[in-house]
C-alpha cells in the first residue's frame, strides 16, 4: 500500500510540473491563479473539468473522482496551493473515440485553450496524447487516448496554477 501511495504521488508531481511547465508560464514560475479556499478552488477544477467533459461530444460516464490539493513548488505550503483533478472517460461505444482526440484539438482552442503538445506517448503502447493551457482560467490539461485498454478510455489531469488562500485561511487538504 505504501508504494502505491508514493507511486502515486511521485506520478501526480511529475504530472504537475510537466503540464504547468508549458506556455502558462512566463517564467520557472507557476502563475498564481487568485486567493481561493481550497474548497472553492476544487469547485473550479469540477468547472473546468465539466466543460472538457462537454467537449468530449459524445456519451459515455466519467468516474467519480474528486480533486486533490497539493503544493505549489516552492512557496508556502500554509498559504499556497494548486488544485488537481484526474479522472476518466469511458464511451458508451469504444468505437465513439476514434476521432476524438482531433476533435478535442480543434475544439479545445476555441474555448480559450492552447494546445502546447499533440502526439503518441513513449508507451508500450504509443498511446495519443493532447496537452492544452488557458492562460486565462491558468488552469493545464493532459488528456490520454488509452486506445489498447479494456475497456478503451481518455484519462484526464486538469491542474490549477497556484491559489492563495485568503487571509486567516490555511489550505484544507484533501
Amino acid at each position: 500500500m505504501k508504494t502505491r501511495l508514493g507511486a502515486q504521488a511521485l506520478f501526480v508531481s511529475l504530472v504537475l510540473t510537466t503540464l504547468t511547465g508549458c506556455s502558462m508560464n512566463e517564467s520557472d514560475d507557476v502563475p498564481l491563479t487568485g486567493t481561493a479556499t481550497s474548497s472553492a478552488a476544487a469547485d473550479e477544477a469540477e468547472r473546468v473539468s465539466s466543460e472538457i467533459y462537454d467537449l468530449i461530444g459524445i456519451k459515455g460516464k466519467a468516474s467519480d473522482t474528486g480533486p486533490g490539493v497539493s503544493d505549489c513548488s516552492d512557496k508556502d505550503p500554509e498559504k499556497f496551493f494548486r488544485i488537481f483533478h484526474k479522472w476518466s472517460f469511458m464511451p458508451a461505444s469504444a468505437a465513439e473515440l476514434g476521432g476524438v482526440m482531433e476533435r478535442l484539438k480543434e475544439e479545445l482552442p476555441k474555448h480559450g485553450w492552447k494546445v502546447v503538445e499533440y502526439g503518441r506517448d513513449t508507451s508500450v503502447n504509443k498511446n495519443l496524447q493532447l496537452t492544452a493551457d488557458n492562460d486565462r482560467k491558468k488552469y493545464s490539461v493532459n488528456i490520454v487516448h488509452r486506445a489498447k485498454n479494456d475497456p478503451p478510455k481518455l484519462s484526464l489531469m486538469v491542474v490549477s496554477g497556484c491559489y492563495q488562500v485568503p487571509e486567516g485561511e490555511k489550505v484544507e487538504r484533501f
